[in-house]
């Protein structure tokens, strides 16, 4: 939880579109609606993700508004869950099983259609006690100015959480430019101070 505690290190980028009337309760539902849910099955290869607290990766509920928006600033992180198995160790189980099958019938080898169906039966197996790789984003995002800090650099990350955001909360995060920067934030929230209804520029 960098983002409470110091530093965020990321990328900076501008938000875009209209902030609706009562957006603190607008935010709240739009972050509960996709907060991170586990998953219902423990099998599962997909990609799980959804919104959590910064104070804790298992907070998933943003009910109490004291938890996530701090003056101007609505804090949250987005989770991402990944299950992966080692490649080569699951098709040297795979080969050994299709030996014996095939062992047991005195046959050559198994047919394909077989070792399919070992290879899913072991992956189901194994993902079922597998722990996900779990990544969290956190993000800080200054409702009054429309600027927001993204803590990551990579691309992929980044593109993820663009995504996610815009779908969450019907605004889009522009990249901050050095021209943005140069600007005078004190003369931005002027503007915005007069037209309420709009963040980062026009809708």
């Amino acid at each position: 939880m960098g983002v409470l505690a110091g530093a965020l290190t990321g990328r900076r980028f501008r938000v875009t579109g209209t902030l609706p009337e009562g957006w603190q309760t607008f935010f709240q539902a739009q972050l509960n609606e996709r907060a991170f849910r586990e998953p219902s099955s423990a099998s599962g290869k997909e990609e799980n993700e959804g919104w959590v607290r910064v104070q804790n990766l298992l907070d998933t509920d943003f009910d109490d508004t004291n938890q996530w928006l701090f003056q101007n600033y609505a804090v949250f992180a987005l989770r991402v869950d990944v299950k992966t198995l080692p490649a080569r160790l699951l098709a040297a189980h795979v080969d050994k099983r299709c030996r014996a099958w095939a062992a047991e019938r005195g046959v050559g080898r198994a047919p394909a259609t077989v070792r399919q169906e070992i290879k899913e039966a072991l992956e189901t197996e194994w993902l079922a006690r597998a722990l996900p790789r779990v990544a969290v984003t956190e993000i800080a995002w200054n409702v009054v100015s429309g600027t927001a800090i993204v803590g990551a650099t990579s691309d992929k990350v980044i593109d993820r959480i663009r995504k996610r955001f815009s779908a969450t909360f019907r605004m889009d995060l522009i990249p901050w430019s050095p021209l943005d920067a140069s600007e005078d934030v004190a003369q931005r929230e002027t503007l915005l101070a007069s037209e309420p209804g709009t963040v980062g520029g026009e809708a």
